[in-house]
């Protein structure tokens, strides 16, 4: 029997997916949370292997969960349950581990279907949310390739710059003038595309 773990804060959702699981023969339904908070205290303890989780929770998101509950659980497999194409937070609970989503409108064998999916290797989602997915390691890939492009030197100040240095202490750290430390920047953000300090990390660290 696969194990199933379900997080949803509505009684009469939670108590739905329960029954769908349940009454497929290959699968067991080991808990169901109302709560992120609640879940990542006791799942662990299951040991499930596919967890249908809400992206709306009431404190902690279900985006939240998925991060916390994959460190872990490394090896669960999680599928966003949401009420709509959500593209951006589903998106998101994509990125921080998640390995689908499924709409609450989704008919029983629709879940039973994207459950077994998720076990064999596949990723259930709209063509919106996949075409999301395609563009974000396009983008990427795309920076890292500005990184790539940068001197050792450029790298080394933007290291810096990522740590919360500022111009005067990079310049004395690497002993240069607070000019030539405005000129390597000019240069790092000509680079990457970006117009300023904080955009210029953000993009070093994305690919890292």
């Amino acid at each position: 029997m696969i194990k199933i773990g379900i997080v949803e804060d509505s009684r009469t959702t939670r108590e739905g997916l329960r029954t769908i699981v349940d009454l497929s023969p290959d699968y067991q339904c080991v808990g169901a949370y109302e709560t992120a908070e609640e879940a990542l205290r006791l799942l662990p303890k299951k040991s499930p292997e596919v967890v249908l989780m809400d992206i709306q929770l009431p404190a902690m998101t279900g985006v939240e969960c998925v991060q916390k509950l994959k460190a872990l659980l490394p090896d669960v497999l999680v599928i966003m349950v949401t009420v709509y194409e959500d593209s951006d937070r589903v998106f998101s609970a994509l990125r921080a581990g998640a390995s689908g989503y499924l709409l609450k409108r989704s008919a029983p064998e629709e879940v039973v279907q994207a459950i077994r999916d998720v076990q064999q290797g596949g990723v259930p989602m709209s063509g919106g949310i996949a075409r999301k997915v395609i563009q974000y390691f396009r983008d990427q890939s795309s920076t890292m390739e500005m990184v790539d492009k940068l001197t050792p030197r450029e790298r080394e100040i933007l290291e810096l710059v990522a740590n919360g240095f500022t111009n005067k202490e990079l310049a004395g750290r690497l002993h240069l003038s607070v000019d030539s430390v405005r000129w390597h920047l000019k240069n790092i953000y000509a680079k990457l595309h970006v117009h300023s300090r904080t955009e210029a990390a953000l993009k070093f660290r994305g690919p890292q």
